[in-house]
């Protein structure tokens, strides 16, 4: 049986392939308290397994294919944000990943050459320890550009993956236990409590479902006013003048006739008025003896809800409480706000940006008139720019073999990897100013993000296994020994520049440390 499966594996690899990609996610889904090892190094060690037991035959353009794929989509999915976040409020999270990733080099070329590690090796030392899987790939393709025999350079790549599997988990856990628990008590604070402090400065509350927002989820809802509603004897306008609550007047039935709420308008006992707001404000304004009251006529507001792209030079900087006082908003709330497919907080100190999708909901001439000042409503679609994908990835490709510059004695080429990653960005980008170019929606994006580099390593793993063992045996505590120093120096070193030169808030200071 056993028989029958390896040659099974060794003339079929296109399965062998989805078989390591369906084991590395379920690895990746166990979890021992916060640590996981997550789909891509559950594909790798899935990878050296299947490789270790069978050696399936790995084709060398399939794994660039997907590399590139999982290059392009991380580059369009953050293209629209990188620019309007450089120019703005990135520069110090920036530096401190600059930082980090020099550190990070330099550590992982001094420790190879004291532990006289080959290239291979080297450079897994350093995705492993960084955990930085997507290294892997770019390794690769610097090794398949070295002038060397064909062998030499596979053994090299192999031993890519062999560095990077010993030295991922702690390169994993060493950055979670130096952010959770050892860089909290040099700064001698409580994470719980910060992060809260950080929230409200924001604006941002956990005393009542949801959070305390100027846009929020509504209500629409008919109410009789009587005599001792504190809204009577006040206009129209001056019932919604409440800059702690969004709260809008639609409509007024005065006996028979059905009236629209001018801002001068003032309410009279036994108006009956249609209210947008949060629940909870309306019975806090209204009072608890208002009567509710069914009426389809007063109540027949047209309401859409549209996601709208953000492209507007004016609205992009402002936080949402300023952007909520816009005389086009009145009417308007937000259901939802994200970026580069991450949902975001909805709190008044968030600031907008270009490339922000919101999803707005009102009556339909006032959605129409917001999409305008805000941008352009997207529709949903499931097509892919085709054209502009293939196009963008082999122009990116182009310009990163033929663009190179001196370092030294040697000529750094920017490679097909990061030509690729540039043309993801530029594209990402180029989206901001017309977002009907290169159209690609966030589920094709997720697929080649996730199942692209998960598919990538897995293939290493697959090439490494034959070799996996006894390069462990020959370099396995030295590469783990190494793999400490290269994953706690950059951390150290970030530490002390975020929090001495850059004095970056304790949170976002932790949380670029383990971005960077």
């Amino acid at each position: 049986m056993l028989t029958w499966l390896e040659q099974f594996l060794i003339r079929y690899p296109e399965l062998a392939l989805f078989l390591v990609i369906a084991a590395g996610y379920w690895i990746g889904s166990f979890k021992i308290g916060a640590f996981s090892l997550g789909p891509v190094t559950g594909a790798l060690f899935a990878g050296l397994v299947v490789g270790d037991f069978a050696h399936v035959p790995v084709s060398s353009m399939t794994k660039s294919f997907l590399f590139l794929l999982f290059l392009f989509g991380v580059g369009y999915s953050v293209g629209p944000q990188f620019v309007q976040a450089m120019k703005r409020d990135g520069l110090k999270p920036v530096l401190l990943a600059v930082v980090v990733c020099l550190t990070g080099l330099a550590a992982a070329i001094a420790v190879g050459r004291i532990l006289g590690l080959d290239p291979g090796f080297a450079a897994g030392l350093m995705s492993g320890s960084l955990s930085q899987s997507a290294a892997m790939g770019t390794a690769t393709d610097a090794v398949n550009g070295l002038a060397m025999p064909e062998a030499q350079r596979a053994l090299y790549i192999s031993h890519i993956a062999v560095a990077d599997a010993v030295c991922y988990i702690f390169g994993y856990a060493g950055v979670i236990m130096w952010c959770t628990v050892v860089a909290p008590a040099l700064l001698k604070i409580d994470l719980r409590d910060e992060a809260l402090k950080l929230e409200r400065s924001l604006g941002m509350s956990r005393a009542k479902p949801g959070l305390a927002s100027a846009w929020r989820k509504f209500e629409l809802r008919a109410y009789r006013l009587d005599e001792h509603s504190p809204l009577i004897g006040s206009t129209v306008a001056a019932a919604e003048a409440r800059p702690e609550h969004r709260l809008f007047i639609h409509r007024i039935r005065r006996g028979e006739r059905v009236l629209q709420a001018e801002p001068g308008t003032i309410l009279a006992p036994g108006d009956v008025i249609t209210i947008s707001a949060p629940r909870q404000i309306i019975v806090e304004l209204i009072g608890s003896r208002a009567e509710e009251v069914e009426d389809r006529e007063l109540l027949d507001i047209p309401l859409i809800s549209a996601d709208v792209f953000l492209i507007n030079a004016k609205l992009a900087g402002m936080n949402l409480q300023e952007a909520s006082q816009q005389d086009w908003t009145h009417g308007l709330y937000l259901r939802s706000l994200s970026r580069g497919g991450q949902e975001l907080p909805i709190a008044p100190g968030v600031v907008l940006q270009r490339g922000d999708l919101l999803r707005i909901v009102g009556p339909e001439p006032v959605v129409e008139n917001a999409a305008k000042n805000i941008g352009v409503i997207v529709a949903p679609s499931n097509s892919i720019d085709f054209v502009v994908l293939g196009l963008a990835i082999f122009f990116g490709g182009v310009v990163g073999v033929l663009v190179s510059f001196p370092v030294g004695s040697i000529k750094i080429a920017l490679s097909t990897s990061v030509g690729t990653l540039l043309a993801g960005l530029l594209v990402g980008h180029l989206r901001t100013l017309d977002p009907r170019f290169g159209r690609i929606p966030d589920g094709a994006i997720s697929l080649m993000t996730s199942l692209g580099l998960a598919a990538f390593v897995g293939l290493t793993g697959i090439h490494a296994g034959p070799i996996f063992l006894s390069a462990l045996r020959d370099s396995g505590i030295s590469l783990l020994l190494g793999g400490m120093v290269v994953t706690l120096l950059p951390q150290i070193v970030g530490f002390c520049f975020g929090h001495f030169v850059l004095r970056m808030n304790p949170i976002l200071l932790l949380g670029g440390l383990t971005g960077a």
